[in-house]
């Protein structure tokens, strides 16, 4: 398991632990790179390699993040640099693999704008294939003055790609030539979520028929049903993710579902919670199961382990993970005795072992 993290006096960069999913239990491995705010990581579907934004806002003098390339040692869990390229804007905060593991998307939050690069066999990235700068703005002055592409991903085809930009209230959809690595507007271009919303992370149901978009400043998960034929979108639902009682400061951050499609689950920063969702078969529609206390502050990003049992909830601001048991049958959480102790800690992801 490795763990991005904002780094600074306590912390250094991505950090890896061994994970037994048969008892739970985790062992730390320590600081396997040193890098400078890896705050999202993905991992190649080959398992080979770990790909890392480096969320700065001036990389080789220039007014750009970074993308870091890892190659994989399986056996100690060490990462080996490869290498470090401009993300091609500002503040990087998502990226991701296409289908067939030859291109990475990134997107940049503070240049509002998305970048594709391919994989090169040997884990490089070489030059970028495709970037697109976002435009406009929406109604909350103080956060949505200009884009602010927070996420980027490909439909299960691997046919399209969507980005959710916070600016701009749109889920931005391209057509996307798994050949070429190019992008180019879908028509419709976007979808849009109610007005001050702040779309941030998203993800496709198994089926490939939904997207769930995680709308970080209305606290809430907007539902699309997607039309794979023609990349279309169409808001069908929109829920809270807040605990009934609760009236404080909150910013939705994380959004997975599960690997059956029957639960969704979001996290919440402010109320520091994780709410359950249970999906309609058919319809996609949401229907909340349970809202549960993460047991620290800032979840920002949480991660479901490959067996489906465990879930990890990254609270960032107590500098903690906290594990969570899964009910297979409920999608209900039950929080664990174990406790990772980490400064900042900001994304989980999981690599088989050798």
């Amino acid at each position: 398991m490795y763990v991005g993290t904002y780094t600074g006096k306590n912390s250094k960069g991505i950090y890896a632990y061994r994970f037994d999913p048969a008892t739970g239990e985790s062992s730390a491995i320590g600081l396997v790179a040193a890098t400078d705010n890896p705050s999202f990581l993905a991992v190649a579907s080959n398992n080979r390699f770990l790909y890392a934004v480096n969320e700065l806002d001036k990389f080789e003098d220039k007014s750009t993040g970074a993308v870091s390339a890892f190659a994989i040692d399986r056996k100690t869990g060490k990462l080996n640099l490869l290498q470090q390229v401009s993300s091609l804007g500002g503040g990087p905060a998502h990226l991701s693999e296409d289908k067939a593991g030859r291109y990475l998307l990134v997107a940049n939050y503070d240049g509002g704008s998305v970048a594709v690069f391919p994989i090169e066999s040997n884990g490089r990235l070489g030059q970028h294939t495709a970037f697109i700068q976002h435009v406009g703005s929406s109604v909350n002055p103080e956060r949505q003055a200009g884009p602010h592409a927070h996420s980027i991903l490909v439909s299960n085809d691997n046919r399209f790609a969507v980005s959710a930009d916070l600016g701009l209230d749109q889920v931005l959809v391209y057509r996307f030539d798994a050949q070429k690595g190019s992008l180019a507007a879908n028509d419709p271009k976007f979808a849009t979520v109610d007005p001050g919303s702040g779309p941030r992370h998203l993800t496709f149901a198994p089926s490939g028929d939904f997207l769930y978009v995680v709308d970080e400043m209305a606290s809430a998960v907007t539902v699309f049903a997607y039309d794979a034929s023609q990349g279309r979108l169409q808001n069908k639902q929109t829920v809270s993710t807040l605990p009934p009682a609760f009236h404080g400061q909150d910013t939705a951050a994380e959004i997975m579902v599960d690997a059956n499609g029957r639960f969704l689950y979001v996290s919440s920063r402010g109320a520091d919670s994780i709410a359950i969702f249970a999906i309609k078969p058919g319809s996609g529609a949401l229907s909340p199961v349970e809202v549960v206390p993460t047991g620290g502050k800032t979840p920002r990003n949480f991660a479901i382990d490959p067996t489906g049992k465990w879930l990890f909830a990254a609270n960032q601001d107590s500098n903690k993970i906290n594990l969570f048991r899964i009910d297979p049958g409920t999608g209900r959480l039950t929080r664990t005795s174990q406790v990772l102790q980490l400064t900042s800690p900001v994304c989980i992801v999981f690599v088989p072992t050798e």
